[in-house]
């Protein structure tokens, strides 16, 4: 006799489909653990604090006392008796003199006379420039370019090249600066060039110039400043 199996009661029928579905519900608990959140309860308990009512403070009302000012002190007594006192001392008056003068007085007028500064005033701006001998006779307006003539006349006459210079080969430009004092005579030369053998030469040149009719400025006669180029060239 065979036996023979109900396929109703095949015990591995749909096994797979099961385990799926636990497994599913399995994960599906674990997920929910896992994101499971839990907050701790508020132990100051805000939402039920009341926030409406305000306490309001009441102020009482003061009033500052002012204190009255102290009265005035009392006039002092007069005397009861008034004794009068005959003035028997002369008083010796006082006459004030007027200071007006009348028209009959003499008026002395003191004149004071304007201090001059003295003060270098230069060649370019002086009213009245120093006069070289030999153009005492030249029109006022026609001095200052006679100065300058007989100036490089003088300059041409008296210059000399220095043989150690000539030796040296030096040579240049040197500006002299010197002035022309109150009494006509030159002072106070400087000179500035290449060389100290040029400057020499060219003090020596200047201190040969002669005495001049000194400047004058508003009529006075004052110092004027003066400079000129000396120039040295080997040919």
């Amino acid at each position: 006799m065979e036996t023979k199996k109900n396929p109703k009661g095949d015990l591995s029928k749909n096994s797979s489909l099961y385990f799926v579905i636990g497994l599913a519900f399995i994960l599906l608990i674990s997920w929910q653990a896992i994101e499971w959140k839990t907050y701790e309860k508020d132990l100051y308990g805000y939402e039920t604090l009341d926030v409406d009512e305000e306490d309001e403070e009441e102020i009482p009302i003061t009033e500052q006392l002012k204190t009255p000012p102290p009265p005035p002190p009392p006039p002092p007594p007069a005397p009861e008796v008034i004794e009068v006192v005959e003035d028997e001392e002369d008083v010796e008056e006082t006459v004030i003199e007027s200071t007006e003068t009348n028209e009959e007085e003499i008026v002395e007028i003191v004149e004071v006379e304007e201090e001059f500064e003295e003060v270098d005033v230069p060649f370019a701006v002086i009213e009245d420039v120093p006069i070289f001998p030999g153009c005492e006779k030249v029109d006022k307006s026609q001095r200052r370019a006679c100065f300058q003539e007989k100036m490089n006349k003088h300059i041409r006459k008296n210059f000399r090249y220095l043989e150690i210079a000539q030796e040296m080969g030096v040579q240049g430009r040197v500006y002299v600066n010197f002035i022309i004092a109150k009494d006509g005579q030159i002072t106070n030369i400087r000179m500035r060039g290449p060389d100290k053998n040029l400057e020499k030469e060219a003090q020596r040149i200047i201190s040969k110039l002669p005495n001049m009719i000194p400047g004058k400025q508003r009529g006075r006669p004052v110092r004027v400043p003066f400079s000129i180029p000396i120039t040295f060239r080997l040919q």
